[in-house]
Formats: structure tokens, C-alpha cells, sequence
């Protein structure tokens, strides 16, 4: 039996754990996903009529506890379902929905331990990869706007941290500083001019989090991966529908979900592009972005929280090259390498990124205030 049929028998055993509707007629690996094993269940569920399924594996190698991962996923969904259906939306289409064990539990633990869960397919609907133009950008951005608007008073405080200190700049921070320390993998050397962008600017780190611990910053949920890749567009109309991918919704501030964006959105090249020369802020994707999560969150941000919104840009990017570089220092324990350099291009992009969003810092606040006004 080949590694693929192993694995879709496994997960063929683990869905009957759930309370699906018909008989299974297929299943299958699905989607690009890094971190959980997916899967697309078909069931004949009627005469003629199927009835599809996401299928996932959580991986409990990066999520240490899915029992509370599962809880801040339910609490959100429903949630959410209630606000779309108020609003006079399909919830069944705009939100993630998920489907109970036979038990009534919101995951599936199998003989081997692995954490299973199950969600509505959401017919219809299409990811976009990256971004291919303005338009899509703005959709995006009005998407998760949007989803800070619907959760707006959310008690945020009851969601748990499912990553400890997972957008905290200065944590990571330190966690850069110790591993230049410890220069377990003797790369140190040759990457000065590196170092010495990182730590040069250490007196950012604390900006946003000083904030919030003085109240001038309000918590809220935040779904804290806010690719382009995690929006569900319908087919037919290409409206943005729904934020998928809700493992990393945890308590934070909107400004990491904005930055985040903007890191992976609004550069003119690949996360791991070599040739920096490709490399700088587009001012139009920006504020394609900044227009789309305004409209989106619909006048529910502080007026201090739209004012940083070119620091979340700035320190979800240099944080995640830290992260980067930090992870080049300790000898590629972290993230998936796939060629020599790998995390040191990765941390490249990031800085160089950073730098010139520091060079059109006047711009990127202009067009800010202009779609605030």
C-alpha cells in the first residue's frame, strides 16, 4: 500500500467517528496546507444529492493542546454564525462550521493519538494563492476587516493562547538575542550586516505591547495569519465569503492582522526571493489593503489602532525575519528548508522589505489618513 492510500485509509477509519450524513464514497488529500493533514470526504448523502467534508489531522507537534485549540474554533464559529445569520447572511457559507462526533465532541482522538476534526465544505468557493492584483488585495482586506468587525465585542480575553507569545515582538526578540548567543550552527560570522539590522532596531520591539498593557490599545480577537490564502471568494461572483484556517485565532491586537498582511501581500516578490533588487513595498497594494479592512471593520478600530498601521506593517515584518534569521543561527530547526540559505534568503526578504517601508513611512501614514478621514 503506497504512503497516500495508507494515509486515506487512516482518515477514512477516523471520519466514522463523526456524525456525517450518508455513506462515504471518497476521500482524499486536499489543499496545500504546511501544518495539518487535509482531506476532501464525499458522501452520497440522497439520491443524487453529495454531501463534502474538510477532514484534518491537527498537527499536535505545533499545537500542543487541540482540546483548547478546538475551543477558541467553536466559541469563534458559532459565534460568527450567530452575527451572519442577524445579519441575514448564510452562515453555512460564511463561516467555518464544525461538525460533532457521534459523541458530541468537537474533535476525534484516534488509537494512535492523533487529533481529528471535521467542517462543512463550503461549496462553491475558490483560494487565491497570492496576490494578482488591487482588486483581490482590497477584497482580502475587507474580508478580514470584516472579521474584526463581526467580533468586535467578542470577550477576547477567554480565547486561549493556542501559541504562547505568538505575535509578542519583543519575546521573539529575545528568542533572536539567545540564539545569536548560543550560534549553535557557527553561522554567526556570516551574517554581520544581518545582525546588526536586527538589533538596531530593538527599540521598536515593545511599541504595540506597551501599548496595550498602558490600555491605549485595545485586545481583540485576531485570526493572526492573515494570508491571502485563507479567505474562501465565491466562484461565481468573487466576493470575498469566508476566513478560513482559525487555529491561530487568539487574543492579540488588529495591528498584527493588518501587518501581517501587508508583509505577505504588498511585496513586489517572493518571501524567499534571492535578488533584493525585486524586493519593495507596492503603495498601490497598500492601499488597496488599507481601503479594503477599513471598510471592512466599519468604523470599529480606534483611531489610535488606524494610526499604527504602518508600525503593524513594519513589525510583523521585521519580527518575522528574526524569526528568520534567528531560526539560520540555530541550524534550520523551525521552518522547512528546502535549499543552503533558505531561512538567510527568508530573513533577507524581510529586511529589506522593512527598510523600505522605513524610506516611504510618510507615504504609507498619507494613505492612511487619507482613507481614515
Amino acid at each position: 500500500m503506497t504512503a497516500e492510500k495508507q494515509s486515506c485509509a487512516g482518515a477514512a477509519e477516523a471520519i466514522k467517528g463523526f456524525a456525517t450524513e450518508g455513506s462515504l464514497r471518497d476521500i482524499r488529500p486536499y489543499g496545500n496546507g504546511h501544518i495539518n493533514d487535509t482531506y476532501l470526504a464525499s458522501f452520497q448523502a440522497g439520491r443524487g444529492c453529495d454531501k463534502r467534508y474538510i477532514l484534518q489531522r491537527m498537527n499536535h507537534n505545533i499545537f500542543k493542546n487541540p482540546t483548547l485549540l478546538m475551543e477558541n474554533v467553536v466559541g469563534v464559529t458559532e459565534y460568527l454564525r450567530g452575527i451572519i445569520l442577524a445579519q441575514g447572511g448564510d452562515p453555512d457559507r460564511e463561516t467555518l462550521n464544525v461538525v460533532r462526533t457521534l459523541e458530541g465532541s468537537s474533535y476525534y482522538e484516534d488509537e494512535e493519538h492523533n487529533f481529528w476534526r471535521v467542517f462543512l465544505f463550503v461549496e462553491g468557493t475558490l483560494c487565491l494563492e497570492k496576490v494578482e492584483s488591487p482588486g483581490d488585495f482590497y477584497n482580502g482586506g475587507a474580508a478580514f476587516g470584516n472579521f474584526q468587525r463581526m467580533l468586535a465585542e467578542y470577550p477576547a480575553r477567554e480565547l486561549h493562547e493556542t501559541i504562547l507569545n505568538f505575535h509578542n515582538t519583543p519575546s521573539r526578540f529575545q528568542d533572536f538575542r539567545r540564539a545569536l548567543e548560543e550560534n549553535r550552527a557557527g553561522r554567526a560570522a556570516l551574517v554581520r550586516p544581518e545582525i546588526e539590522f536586527a538589533l538596531s532596531r530593538e527599540g521598536d520591539t515593545a511599541v504595540l505591547t506597551e501599548l496595550l498593557n498602558k490600555g491605549e490599545l485595545p485586545l481583540r480577537v485576531t485570526h493572526n495569519d492573515t494570508k491571502l490564502n485563507n479567505i474562501l471568494f465565491d466562484q461565481a461572483t468573487g466576493r470575498a465569503l469566508c476566513v478560513i484556517d482559525l487555529d491561530t485565532v487568539m487574543p492579540g491586537l488588529s495591528l498584527y492582522d493588518f501587518g501581517d498582511s501587508i508583509r505577505f501581500g504588498a511585496s513586489t516578490g517572493a518571501e524567499d526571493e534571492r535578488d533584493l533588487g525585486r524586493i519593495e513595498l507596492d503603495l498601490e497594494l497598500f492601499e488597496a489593503f488599507t481601503e479594503g479592512f477599513l471598510k471592512g471593520c466599519g468604523g470599529k478600530l480606534t483611531s489610535r489602532e488606524v494610526e499604527l498601521f504602518p508600525m503593524g506593517a513594519k513589525l510583523m515584518t521585521y519580527e518575522c525575519g528574526i524569526r528568520f534569521l534567528g531560526d539560520f543561527l540555530e541550524g534550520d530547526v523551525y521552518f522547512k528548508v528546502h535549499r543552503e540559505n533558505h531561512n538567510l534568503d527568508r530573513a533577507r526578504t524581510q529586511f529589506k522589505l522593512v527598510a523600505d517601508m522605513e524610506k516611504k513611512w510618510d507615504q504609507m501614514v498619507s494613505i492612511v489618513e487619507k482613507h481614515h478621514a
